[in-house]
């Protein structure tokens, strides 16, 4: 049975060693914290950036920023080709971000209500708080803790200024009941609003707690389900999240020069066996193709699996992939498409013909790639076969590429907001205090972006969005080196070797099918450098 056919295909989620990285990346789309702090996940290779907006009170928070932009990356009308993210599923990922979105679409809701009743029909007062807060912002985000204590002694100067306005107005009448109402009924607003967020933000952080502490928290979008024929947006989301999973499940990868293949990481190491064919006692040798050599090195690895040794070598996935070059600075791939693909999937009489043909000068390569995913899917470990055939020599070269751990960044659960001040009375010692999980900035900041979210082109002007690195692919765009652990690199290291022997049992055997002399080619071995290295980069 052919191993490119509907049965080799990437493990979905919830199978062995895959959910830890999973869970990791979707924990994003219920974070807190600053969206900076994804700048901090950027590798040598990838970079996320962070486009600013007009005003720092409309800024989104990290949860939301990487929701919006993750959706809108996967899912959205007219989008590029996604790189496969292997050792992960991208669709539980998206399902979260668009859950995400839709818990704090209903909060956003209620806020929109409260700011219409509070705010709008109090417009001058809320310009005013507004105004205050956006100052206070500016003032806590400058250097120097003086800044911000200026911003906070501004807020409370207003504050009391508008005591005294409560309780001595130069006006009579509706206007000075108006007046009065202005001021208060933004702080009201705010209460409510305070609420509200308090119990989303409760609800939020539960999900990511539980996704990374490995329990098994659903993904709620009853949106995707269609009700009845006539849901035509519910038919639509699902059909592009089928889209995207049968895009992972795809067996075109893309070479991307010294960034290697996308999605399985630089290629650290290589190994190669060229060997001149001789016949065997004088006969001729049986013609045989470049397929005719993948077979068997296929059917001998698919055996990996079945060792004598209780070992608990991982079971690995073994597939025919076809490499498309694109350049080293490219920001965007083309997938094959045509009568030979089908469900972005290269047909196997295609395949076997760009093994046969494409050998040498341009067009796509065929390779036969034997992947592990360990350590719960913080690491992908694809060894990678290629055989050449030059008049009467045979070479085959085997290559290692590596894709580390996601970045720590993802892997922190949600901490409790605290702060250290100084005791009362022993005034040289301190105590941690436990501070609101909502602050009174952050009820401002999301009930003035509430109303807004109806308008997304709107608040990305007003306040800023994220930017995604491209080619994009969830995975390797915030996957580390493996090389940082060393437990990490000993098993990259080690895998290899199986690997090597299978394929050079494979390839004795079959030339000596094929009447080859096979006596210097059993008695030799793979030439290769042992240390890892950058090796697509070509340091000469």
């Amino acid at each position: 049975m052919d191993s490119f056919g509907p049965g080799a295909q990437v493990p979905l989620q919830g199978s062995d060693g895959q959910t830890a990285a999973t869970n990791a990346l979707a924990s994003a789309a219920y974070r807190d914290s600053p969206v900076e702090d994804i700048l901090k996940a950027n590798n040598d290779w990838y970079e996320s950036t962070v486009k600013k907006g007009k005003f720092s009170l409309f800024e989104p928070n990290l949860g939301e920023a990487f929701s919006r932009a993750v959706v809108i990356r996967m899912l959205g009308g007219g989008r590029k080709p996604v790189i496969q993210s292997f050792g992960t599923e991208p669709q539980p990922v998206v399902e979260h971000c668009l859950a995400a979105n839709r818990i704090r679409r209903q909060r956003d809701l209620r806020l929109t209500l409260i700011t219409l009743f509070c705010g709008v029909a109090f417009l001058p007062g809320l310009l005013i708080w507004l105004l205050v807060f956006q100052l206070r912002r500016t003032m806590a985000g400058a250097a120097g803790k003086r800044a911000g204590a200026t911003g906070t002694a501004l807020l409370l100067g207003a504050g009391a200024l508008a005591v005294l306005v409560l309780i001595k107005l130069p006006t009579t009448g509706f206007l000075s009941l108006y007046v009065r109402a202005m001021l208060i009924a933004p702080v009201i607003g705010w209460f409510l609003a305070k609420h509200i967020c308090e119990t989303t933000a409760k609800d939020l952080r539960a999900r990511w707690e539980a996704l990374l502490s490995g329990g098994g928290v659903a993904a709620k979008i009853p949106e995707a389900v269609p009700q009845n024929p006539g849901e035509t947006a519910a038919e639509e989301l699902r059909q592009s999240l089928e889209k995207l999973t049968a895009e992972q499940r795809s067996n075109v990868v893309f070479y991307a020069g010294p960034r290697g293949i996308l999605g399985m990481g630089t290629r650290w190491g290589g190994w190669h066996l060229a060997e001149e064919l001789k016949p065997r006692d004088g006969k001729e040798i049986h013609a045989f193709r470049t397929w005719d050599v993948i077979r068997p090195i296929h059917d001998q690895l698919k055996l990996l699996e079945r060792g004598s040794l209780k070992s608990g070598f991982p079971t690995p996935s073994v597939k025919h992939w076809v490499v498309v070059p694109v350049g080293d600075g490219a920001k965007e791939v083309a997938r094959p498409d045509g009568e030979d693909t089908v469900m972005y999937q290269v047909k196997p009489h295609e395949i076997q013909r760009i093994c046969n043909e494409n050998q040498f000068g341009k067009g796509n390569r065929h390779y036969l790639g034997v992947q592990f995913v360990l350590w719960d899917g913080q690491l992908v470990l694809t060894m990678l076969v290629t055989v050449t055939t030059l008049l009467h020599t045979l070479r085959i070269e085997v290559s290692g590429h590596a894709l580390g751990p996601v970045h720590s960044l993802f892997m922190g659960k949600p901490a409790a907001k605290t702060k250290e001040v100084s005791k009362t009375v022993r005034f040289w010692e301190t105590r941690e205090i436990k501070l609101p999980l909502v602050e009174t900035n952050e009820v401002v900041r999301l009930a003035v972006r509430a109303p807004l979210t109806w308008f997304p082109p709107v608040l990305d002007f007003l306040g800023g969005k994220l930017v995604l690195p491209e080619p994009f692919g969830l995975r390797h765009a915030w996957a580390g080196a493996p090389w940082r652990d060393r437990f990490m690199a000993d098993d990259v290291i080690r895998a290899s070797t199986p690997v090597m022997r299978a394929v050079h049992a494979a390839t004795v055997k079959m030339l000596d099918e094929h009447g080859v002399d096979t006596s210097s080619i059993a008695d030799s071995s793979f030439t290769a450098d042992p240390a890892p290295k950058k090796a697509d980069v070509y340091d000469a």
